[in-house]
């Protein structure tokens, strides 16, 4: 028996574990997602990002003291060298946005000097949560032709966050839109991007290439940019008329995707989902308030034709009509997506490497020819 007929090979790995966890749960039958044990809904309801920060890097939910330290350290983390900056200016004004992002990244990389894993990696994270959000507001203003801007400190990462990127004040309300964003988004175990991170995070690189890597593999449409192509059907359709016209078209008729439908893991309801479309309920206004009656109706169309087959709506789909309603044009939904995956990657390689830190060196199965031997050219038909 050949090699190839004794080996099943995992096409993508699903169900394939790489490593063990404390940070997220994920039950795709029941559409539960908890981080360390906390609830995603209470999470969302109850907590600020700086919390959920504490939580992923340090393990438990944070007092006062301990919350302080840490929005002390993102605000004293804003800063980044002007040359890093400059790099991102010189760039094509067309560049795609994570693309930016992975410049600004891969220059801040050039800087590091010394870093040792184990030795205060949790505030090297800090460190880095901090300066992504510059990077995150600068590939706006890029894209904008705006001079560069740092975030102020402050009492939110949310609002500074927010207020660099547009130079204006945010009411409350919009500023904890932001808020549950980031922290919506801020881990779900290992997708694409946080296995490219540990990949590189096996071989002891720096935490910069880290989220370089991270950020190649989420640009893909198939994993960081579903946000931005949910939001282009709603585009697309226009107007809330047009949604049966154009889901019996393209989805009954067509055979295409719906897009912002369907997860890897989970088999109903996407919980962050739900959170989501609250959100948008009262974020959305004007063109945003379109969007999100287009989206209501396709939901209940994409819910009625998929649900024996267990597709629901995700994260993605009601998620960008949120951002949309901040200000957000479409193009910053990835680069949104990584600002808060940011603590997810990095929570991800510093456990793995404190723990249980080992080389990932996979195998392929070989299926070609057999031994051959080398034909000179002049012998060759």
């Amino acid at each position: 028996m050949s090699e190839s007929a004794k080996v099943e090979i995992s096409r993508g790995l699903e169900n394939v574990y790489i490593k063990a966890t404390s940070l997220t749960f994920i039950d795709g039958e029941k559409g539960i997602l908890r981080y360390r044990g906390y609830d995603i809904n209470e999470l969302a309801k109850n907590a600020h990002y700086e919390e959920v920060i504490h939580l992923m890097l340090y393990g438990e939910l944070p007092n006062r003291e301990q919350l302080s330290r840490v929005k002390d350290t993102l605000n004293s983390s804003y800063e980044v060298p002007e040359d890093v900056l400059r790099v991102m200016e010189v760039l094509p004004k067309d560049s795609e946005p994570v693309a930016l992002m992975e410049a600004g990244l891969a220059a801040l990389a050039t800087h590091e000097k010394g870093f040792k894993w184990k030795e205060g990696d949790r505030e090297k994270a800090l460190e880095i949560i901090g300066k992504v959000s510059t990077i995150t507001a600068n590939v706006y203003r890029v894209k904008e032709g705006l001079a560069p801007k740092i975030p102020k400190p402050s009492d939110s990462y949310a609002k500074s966050f927010l207020e660099a990127t547009f130079n204006k004040s945010f009411s409350g309300t919009e500023t904890s839109m932001m808020d549950n964003f980031l922290v919506l988004y801020a881990d779900h175990e290992v997708p694409a991007s946080t296995t490219a991170a540990l990949v590189t995070a096996s071989t002891l690189s720096d935490m910069y290439s880290c989220m370089v890597s991270a950020i190649t593999a989420l640009k893909g449409p198939l994993h960081g940019g579903a946000m931005e192509a949910a939001f282009a059907q709603f585009r697309e359709i226009g107007d809330p008329s047009r949604v049966d016209e154009w889901f019996e078209r393209n989805i009954v008729k067509g055979g295409n995707r719906l897009m912002g439908f369907g997860h890897r893991v989970y088999r109903t309801y996407d919980p962050r989902g739900k959170v989501f479309k609250s959100m948008a309920e009262t974020v959305s206004k004007g063109e945003a308030r379109k969007y999100l009656e287009i989206a209501e109706r396709l939901e209940k169309l994409g819910v009625r034709y998929f649900e024996a087959k267990k597709i629901y709506p995700n994260t993605d789909f009601y998620a960008g009509i949120v951002m949309y309603g901040l200000g957000f044009p479409d193009y910053m939904f990835t680069p949104l997506f990584a600002l808060s995956r940011t603590l997810g990657w990095l929570a991800h390689v510093v456990e793995y490497v404190d723990e249980q830190h080992r080389l990932i060196r996979p195998r392929a199965l070989y299926v070609g020819p057999g031994e051959r031997k080398f034909v000179p050219l002049d012998q060759r038909k």
